[in-house]
């Protein structure tokens, strides 16, 4: 029987980045979502396609071997699916996690082979897989003298990806076009004894963190940094928001500052994180890739949230007294960027900005306690944006 995996999220992600790679390595792929017209579309279609963009032209691959299922109207499948499987991976956004938990969680108690499943959450988070886990191993969705044993029959493992993807064409159908370039690590360490899935496209790593915090900081802010920048700019894309030298220099000086807490924390040679950077800016600048700002700015409160691109690197350095004007500045930006059409959550940053004082909303939107460094320099800022909005 050959290798299956189960991919939560049938969007261009998970069709572009995750299934292609694991297509690409063997697997057959089983899509589990509950958008009908997605899952429909994957069920009457037996093949679609994936366009690698860059500089150097154009690369387009075949992916086959797939089916799909509902898992709103046929839970009973996706769970015979799992039980079975060899890899479970989803791509659905941090906030979805906690509803795909249960059928995964009940998937895993039905499983009697004897070599655990992976589990790998493929989001653009901190340890998305361990807060995935955290909801499957709730009393909730696994009995409770069930968890003690979870490992003999799940082992679960955080990874960091990497790659963007544009806004697509209107008539494209199930076919993606996606950045050539990419970089899917993933922890080794949990699969021990009964070794890591065979995925050539993953770089298997002994310890996660300065891949995750490297990329969230420096691809994520200066992509955010971009979009916040270029929209209030009246910029359309991020290509031609980095060809103003004001935006530009803007989002180096956001790096610069992510820089020096990488640079600090992890022992990443100065130099090396340099390179890292002028890579970075050059992969976002692809005018090839035609990305629409407001699609890389969409989900602001997610971006201005503790542990993300903005408020995370600036609250560590704020805690050690470094400077974090640049990253105030793209704060700034960020919680300008409301009432987006299309994107629920800038309408409820509106009303947030709206309806509450600034310290509540830095603490709210922001997850800062009063007594940390960082949320008084962050107070004025809401007050600035807030007579603004309207």
């Amino acid at each position: 029987m050959g290798l299956k995996a189960v991919h939560f999220g049938g969007g261009n992600i998970g069709r572009g980045f995750v299934a292609e790679k694991l297509h690409l390595a063997g697997y057959e792929i089983v899509f589990v979502d509950v958008m009908d017209s997605i899952i429909e579309q994957l069920q009457k279609t037996p093949k679609y396609t994936v366009t690698e963009i860059g500089a150097e032209g154009e690369k387009v691959n075949t992916i086959t071997n797939y089916r799909a299922i509902n898992s709103k109207t046929h839970e009973a499948d996706v769970i015979e699916e799992i039980a079975s499987a060899d890899l479970v991976t989803c791509a659905v956004g941090p906030n979805i996690l906690k509803f795909i938990a249960p059928v995964i969680g009940k998937a895993i108690d039905k499983r009697t082979q004897p070599k655990p499943i992976a589990v790998i959450a493929c989001e653009n988070a901190i340890g998305a897989t361990d807060t995935l886990a955290g909801f499957i191993k709730d009393s909730k969705n696994t009995p409770q003298d069930r968890i003690s044993s979870i490992n003999d029959r799940a082992r679960f493992a955080n990874s960091a990806i990497d790659r963007i993807v544009p806004g697509q064409k209107p008539d494209a159908g199930l076919n993606v076009e996606i950045e050539s370039f990419y970089e899917w690590v993933v922890d080794k360490t949990p699969f021990a004894e009964h070794g890591h899935p065979d995925v050539s496209a993953i770089k298997w790593v002994d310890d996660l963190s300065p891949y995750i915090e490297r990329k969230l900081f420096t691809v994520n802010t200066g992509h955010a940094a971009a979009a916040y920048y270029g929209y209030a700019r009246g910029k359309k894309t991020i290509d031609e928001a980095l060809s103003d030298s004001d935006i530009n220099k803007l989002v180096r000086d956001c790096l610069l500052e992510t820089s020096n807490l990488i640079v600090k924390k992890h022992g990443i040679p100065t130099d090396e994180q340099k390179a890292y950077v002028e890579k970075i800016i050059k992969r976002i600048s692809n005018p090839y890739l035609k990305d629409v700002v407001e699609r890389v700015g969409r989900a602001p409160l997610r971006k201005l949230s503790r542990k993300e691109r903005f408020v995370g690197p600036a609250s560590q350095l704020a805690e050690s007294g470094d400077k974090v004007d640049a990253l105030l500045g793209a704060i700034e930006q960020a919680f300008g960027f409301v009432d987006i059409e299309g994107d629920e959550e800038s309408a409820e940053l509106s009303k947030i900005l709206k309806s509450s004082g600034a310290k509540d909303v830095v603490g709210k939107v922001c997850g800062l306690e009063e007594s940390h460094p960082l949320f008084s320099k962050i107070v004025p800022i809401v007050e600035k944006v807030q007579k603004s909005v309207k």
